[in-house]
């Protein structure tokens, strides 16, 4: 993999911050780890814990109120894995968060629910199956020795 030894952060730009941060901070549990601030002591991003290894970089500051829909150029969405998606879905519900599709097994083996941020960002739910295609794939590679 040409050196590359994983997958760090996903970084969004958000229209509100204070919004953003209460659904990915406060209803969905991942914990603010630092802050960068510009030269006039504005915010210029928040760093969320949602792993040891992986991080949310928050930037505030967007242009728009809304993300480009599910078909327009760029990352079309994020995916959290889940341990229990029922109790996630359960929990999250109970905090306010809607689930814009129900939970339901996906093509490649797993269970998957889906929600939306503030400012319309797609966000996957996954509970990987132990037969999953991802898991099979991976099981090739290493047979493989890749």
């Amino acid at each position: 993999m040409l050196g590359i030894t994983g997958y760090g952060h996903v970084a969004i730009k958000v229209k509100d911050l204070d919004a953003s941060l209460d659904f990915y901070r406060e209803r969905l549990g991942f914990p603010e780890m630092l802050r960068l601030k510009n030269e006039d002591g504005s915010t210029w991003l928040v760093y969320l814990r949602i792993t040891d290894d992986h991080y949310l970089e928050i930037f505030p500051g967007a242009e728009n109120d809304r993300a480009p829909g599910w078909n327009a150029n760029g990352v079309n969405h994020m995916c959290f894995t889940i341990d229990d998606l029922d109790a996630t879905a359960e929990r999250i519900q109970a905090g306010g968060i809607k689930l814009t599709a129900e939970i339901k097994p996906g093509l490649d083996g797993n269970r998957q629910a889906w929600i939306e941020d503030p400012d319309g960002n797609r966000i996957e739910l996954m509970e990987m199956h132990p037969d999953c295609l991802q898991y099979q794939g991976i099981k090739r590679l290493h047979a493989e020795g890749k």
